[in-house]
């Protein structure tokens, strides 16, 4: 054990003194997912003078900034659904806006992709479009899927090498989700990837029939993370359908609920873990997964960390796949225990039924985590101990449109918010902060954590949880935080319903 922790404190040390990162140039600030900066201008010890330096409220498309912003030389980029802004990062200006009018599902745009002096971003229509950096003036777009099947695009690509890699949204009727890698000079699509195998495909004997497999799921939302030195790209798939009746498609419903390791060159699958085999209550894996370089168990690993919507902590090894660790931040009880490969096995017992299936759960979503190497610590915003009733229509109408739920929940209980720190090593829960809404976190080389609690935007203390800085911005931040260096200066900028706010420390 001393010789384990020996080894972690050398990572942590050398992690810490990184180059400073004065940029935020994706959507996760960098590819590993871990949401993590080398800045420290601002620090623990003087973040309680923070103070604005400037707003932004755009004048059109006014609506809750869900995007989360990135900035390159001096520019920061933001979207809502239909449009994109510039604006100048050190006060806030405008520089240019781009709209482009669509039909489709609105319910969020999360930010735009950078590469070589060009934007990329999708559309409620589900289409990718190419922006000239530097005016806004669109160069192409194409279309990654057909929105008459209720396919939209809600995430940026993803830069990979040479190539953007695509997710798509939609979690109606019988679409099917896939990961595309696009040419970024010509919009071209390179490879493609789909959650659910063809009939007699590997991972199709996980279904039960031919049929069961075109009714699809396996949704790739949000964004995933890339390992260059293996060339493995790692993403989230979504729930099977229909979501809440599991009876017709008996199995693990392989690749939905799925973490899967894609070769970056190919998009051939090299290895996948299943968070929630044969899902029916909607425990889908697509939330963030982080890489993390360091110490287990006394040997340095790659591993990948993942927590999950149903309440689980995953600790794998990168390279291959293999589980090494499996914990619960929460209660629940729609789990049996865990297999042989670390995946939970669920209860047939807490499926929806027609009389109502009583189902705790607990979990996180799209609000991104964060990892510090300087703590070795885990963060993550997630929902205790919620309660329910979920019951099986077997896929009857409801509100005049065709349920592919095939079935709907009820909530008995909203659960306790927290903002939870967990021990990557050992899944503990290090210290736990009760918190009035989730949101985004974001970590830093200054010892400082950021995100938004009820009304405040907030910076902690990661050690320990203790608040150092707050201020009342009159509602819960809608997006995660970033923090970006320009002219010498440290910002940390976050959205609250329309408005950009950005804060430095006063001169």
């Amino acid at each position: 054990m001393k010789t384990a922790y020996v080894l972690a404190l050398n990572f942590f040390a050398l992690a810490t003194q990184l180059p400073a990162q004065t940029q935020w140039p994706s959507l996760n600030g960098d590819e590993s997912g871990r949401r993590y900066s080398t800045l420290k201008q601002i620090n623990v010890q003087n973040a309680g003078k923070l103070a604005p330096a400037w707003k932004f409220k755009p004048a059109a498309g006014a609506t809750v900034v869900k995007g989360t912003p990135i900035v390159v030389d001096g520019v920061l980029y933001f979207t809502v659904p239909d449009h994109v802004w510039a604006v100048n990062a050190a006060t806030g200006k405008e520089i240019w806006h781009f709209n482009r009018p669509s039909r489709g599902d609105r319910i969020a745009n999360r930010g735009v992709a950078y590469y070589k002096g060009k934007l990329y971003f999708g559309t409620p229509d589900a289409h990718l479009v190419c922006l000239r950096a530097d005016n806004g003036r669109k160069l192409w777009e194409t279309p990654m899927a057909d929105v008459h099947f209720g396919y939209y695009m809600s995430n940026p690509p993803m830069v990979v090498k040479d190539k953007l890699i695509v997710g798509i949204s939609g979690d109606a009727g019988d679409v099917t989700g896939f990961l595309k890698a696009v040419d970024p000079e010509s919009g071209k699509v390179l490879w493609t990837w789909t959650s659910v195998p063809k009939w007699g495909e590997p991972g199709s004997e996980t279904w039960p029939s031919q049929e069961a497999l075109l009714h699809g799921g396996g949704t790739t939302w949000v964004q995933g993370s890339y390992d260059p030195e293996l060339n493995l790209i790692y993403w989230g798939t979504g729930n099977p359908h229909p979501v809440l009746n599991g009876r017709d498609r008996v199995g693990s419903n392989l690749y939905t609920c799925s973490i899967v390791a894609l070769n970056a060159d190919t998009g051939k699958l090299v290895w996948y873990f299943q968070p929630s085999p044969h899902d029916t209550t909607d425990r889908d894996a697509t939330e963030s997964v982080v890489l993390i370089d360091g110490v287990f168990r006394g040997q340095p690993r790659k591993m990948l960390a993942q927590a999950s919507r149903n309440g689980y902590f995953f600790l794998l090894d990168r390279k291959t796949g293999e589980h090494l660790l499996t914990t619960s931040f929460g209660p629940q009880n729609w789990s049996l225990g865990l297999n042989k490969r670390g995946e939970p096995i669920p209860d047939p017992k807490r499926d929806p039924s027609p009389a109502g299936t009583l189902l705790q759960g607990s979990g996180t979503n799209w609000w991104v985590p964060s990892f510090s190497p300087a703590t070795g610590m885990f963060y993550v915003n997630a929902n205790i101990g919620v309660w329910s009733l979920t019951y099986l229509t077997n896929g009857a109408v409801q509100g005049g449109l065709d349920d592919h739920q095939g079935g709907r929940e009820s909530a008995l209980s909203p659960g306790d918010p927290a903002l939870l720190a967990l021990d990557y090593q050992t899944g503990e829960v290090r210290w736990r902060v009760g918190y009035g809404n989730p949101a985004g976190i974001l970590t830093t080389a200054g010892g400082l954590l950021f995100t938004s609690n009820s009304n405040y935007l907030v910076a902690m203390d990661q050690t320990n949880g203790k608040t150092v800085w707050k201020t009342n911005v009159g509602g819960p931040a809608s997006n995660a935080p970033i923090t970006y260096e320009v002219g010498g200066k440290q910002y940390v900028v976050m959205s609250v319903r329309d408005t950009l706010y950005s804060f430095v420390l006063p001169e």
